[in-house]
């Protein structure tokens, strides 16, 4: 079975409900986020791998978490939340074996274990935000701490964390995509593929990047490529606007492009939002065709 659901999601965690009464005043993302998790559910998800940002990065190589679970805790005000999630031991296996045939560099981490069953994958906001929004919305304390968890896993679909380095070309992120496209296609069961994105961080001055032109213009950008389905034409932004936007979702966005030369697909562009510093865009995809290219 090829891949039959996908999205490009951000991961603002306010957006999640128990963390936000009003997101922020990200409530049409937080709305598409949660008709993502419909349209996850409605495909009978067995099994999402999610490429974000914020996980464990190892310079050059797309960092595969060899883990049997996950656990993390993300915390607001005086509001928190936290997770524990099954990893998908087959397709993690797959995926490092298809890496290794297609001559990416793929780095295996673990973490707490003797052996990747064993081991656990702290939970960064780039993997819980959206995460909860297709079927890990159930709270689990005492699940954050990765050394003495709570052995009670929440009952989504098992999870496979990617992070891309950005070190390596654009074109490999397209390549890797081609892989993932093809291990989905042979694993037989309904997979989902989420790419974790934030857009321009420099959208104004008060946030942690400061302000700076580039981010509407790069975003506006990356919204007309989402908008007319041609992620590919991201791979020629410039390398010094992507730097003043300082986006973090070009990476995870190519690696979708490139499945999607494996298995095309239909797309629905459901919001754009700038509630504060960074711009945050939801797209939602399902399989049209089935190729094994």
């Amino acid at each position: 079975m090829p891949l039959v659901a996908a999205a490009i999601m951000p991961h603002g965690f306010a957006l999640i409900p128990e963390l936000s009464d009003d997101a922020e005043g990200a409530m049409e993302t937080r709305g598409a986020m949660e008709e993502v998790g419909r349209r996850f559910a409605d495909a009978g998800i067995e099994a999402v791998v999610l490429a974000g940002p914020h996980g464990t990065r190892v310079e050059g190589a797309m960092c595969v978490m060899d883990v049997g679970r996950a656990a993390g805790t993300l915390a607001r005000g005086d509001r928190s939340i936290e997770m524990n999630v099954p990893c998908d031991r087959q397709l993690i296996e797959a995926i490092l074996a298809g890496a290794r045939w297609a001559d990416i560099n793929a780095a295996a981490a673990g973490f707490g274990g003797n052996r990747g069953d064993q081991s656990v994958a702290p939970l960064d906001w780039g993997a819980v935000t959206p995460l909860w929004f297709v079927g890990h919305d159930a709270n689990r304390p005492g699940s954050g701490n990765v050394l003495a968890p709570n052995p009670e896993q929440d009952e989504g679909p098992p999870v496979v964390l990617i992070t891309p380095s950005r070190s390596l070309s654009r074109q490999t992120m397209v390549d890797f995509g081609q892989m993932l496209g093809r291990i989905f296609a042979e694993d037989g069961r309904n997979i989902g593929f989420i790419a974790s994105c934030d857009w321009a961080h420099t959208h104004r001055e008060d946030g942690p990047y400061g302000a700076h032109p580039k981010a509407a213009e790069v975003d506006a950008k990356v919204v007309q490529a989402v908008k007319v389905h041609d992620l590919h034409s991201l791979g020629t932004l410039g390398k010094e606007d992507v730097a003043d936007a300082a986006i973090d979702g070009l990476w995870q966005t190519l690696m979708l492009a490139g499945i999607q030369d494996v298995t095309p697909c239909d797309a629905e562009f459901l919001s754009y939002e700038v509630p504060s510093y960074f711009g945050m865009i939801v797209s939602a995809y399902s399989p049209i065709a089935v190729s094994h290219a």
